[in-house]
């Protein structure tokens, strides 16, 4: 797009638009209304695991076909999201977000029409690519944002995520639980709703580029002081970070509901309640995360929240109903810590390519979630819920390899680069 057609596009929408003011500081309303939409955005993600045990009443599925539909919804995000993220690092589309969104309501009202296995997975694509417009765009909308405060800027993003993932359990246990499938649909409304805002984002987006186009005050990227070799080695290890910490939430979230009614004998709405604590705490773990990234380093961060979390969840498996609720809060809030830090970590590693790095790892969150997803729903067809869970807890112990990751110094300079 144009600067000319950006600022021809700008004239004639300003009238019901408003006049958002463009200044070098911290954006809070974007950055606020971005975490709203991130809050409607993953609140529609999360009615996807929690009408599973609705569609294997309702259509006799199988542990593996509940876990092909995460597979095929996370691949669909994850595939994409580094390529989006690459584009818009190159070619800006300040209403990319709007019209990602729009994917998102077409797929739930396909989905609350569904009736076939074949439909089912068409509508949960359509949803996942949204997905993979939304997060490494509105990563990068975060960043240009955050008027230097790149951790503070991140968590409140993130957080709006979390905390929309606790929501969504909590409003499928209350509205299609009770009301069927087809009740999903009403979820469109907050597809809508979100689309909207972002309508007004993305011309706030527009004025940006244009803002630093014509001043073209952009501050010199900061290298990290790592041989490139050494970069490489880290981003691996943050790789490996991402498996641990994204097998071991697949499991819970797709499966955890299954484990408490198994072995606890709770109902589908008990469990989604159970659900909802533990997202709940993953929401508290970010927003907590980001502080104590700035304050003690996010190295430390990210080794105290994978590795951290193995004594708690090592034990979860052998506890009772109300122990083992507790110690999945517990979990929730260590581990949670550990992905803004890790994701302002490897944008320090590589701070001229935020749109490509926050796909990338966007990406591997929603794609490594998916196998993890369908691994555990094939074993737990093989085995039983019980035994996949005894095994899952066993991956944040991976976390010991982040004593390896190099000390570099953040970069908290504006980011009003491009």
């Amino acid at each position: 797009m144009s600067w000319k057609r950006i600022q021809m596009n700008n004239r004639i929408l300003s009238k019901f638009k408003g006049n958002p003011q463009i200044d070098d500081g911290t954006a809070y309303t974007v950055l606020f209304a971005m975490g709203f939409c991130h809050l409607l955005n993953d609140m529609i993600q999360s009615v996807i695991p929690a009408m599973y045990p609705l569609l294997k009443d309702n259509f006799g599925f199988t542990f593996a076909q509940i876990g092909i539909i995460t597979l095929v919804f996370q691949l669909t995000s994850s595939v994409l999201q580094p390529f989006v993220g690459r584009y818009a690092d190159r070619y800006p589309q300040p209403y990319s977000l709007s019209m990602g969104m729009c994917f998102t309501l077409v797929g739930l009202l396909v989905l609350a029409l569904a009736s076939d296995f074949g439909i089912i997975l068409l509508a949960v694509a359509l949803i996942g690519c949204g997905s993979s417009v939304f997060h490494p765009e509105a990563s990068r909308v975060a960043q240009m944002a955050s008027g230097g405060k790149k951790s503070l800027a991140q968590s409140i993003f993130q957080v709006g995520g979390n905390g929309g993932s606790s929501i969504g359990p909590l409003l499928a246990a209350l509205i299609i639980i009770p009301y069927g499938q087809s009740a999903v649909a009403w979820f469109a409304v907050a597809a809508l709703l979100a689309s909207t805002i972002l309508v007004r984002i993305g011309y706030w987006y527009s004025l940006m580029l244009v803002h630093v186009e014509t001043s073209r005050r952009i501050d010199s990227v900061s290298a990290c002081g790592l041989s490139q070799g050494t970069i490489r080695k880290a981003l691996a290890i943050l790789v490996i970070m991402i498996f641990s910490k994204y097998f071991f939430i697949s499991c819970m979230t797709s499966y955890f509901t299954f484990f408490l009614i198994e072995k606890f004998g709770v109902t589908v709405q008990q469990s989604q309640i159970c659900l909802f604590a533990f997202l709940a705490a993953l929401a508290v773990g970010t927003l907590l995360g980001g502080f104590l990234g700035d304050k003690y380093g996010r190295k430390y961060v990210i080794l105290f929240s994978i590795l951290g979390a193995a004594p708690f969840t090592l034990v979860l498996p052998y506890l009772d109903l109300f122990g083992t609720i507790a110690m999945a809060v517990v979990i929730g809030l260590v581990i949670a810590s550990a992905f803004s830090a890790i994701l302002v970590y490897a944008t320090d590693l590589k701070p001229d390519k935020i749109g490509m790095i926050s796909g990338i790892f966007f990406g591997l969150m929603f794609g490594l979630g998916g196998i993890g997803s369908a691994f555990f729903g094939w074993l737990a067809d093989e085995t039983s819920i019980e035994f996949v869970f005894k095994i899952s807890t066993l991956l944040p112990l991976l976390g010991v390899i982040a004593c390896f990751l190099p000390n570099i110094k953040p970069s908290n300079k504006k980011e009003n680069r491009i």
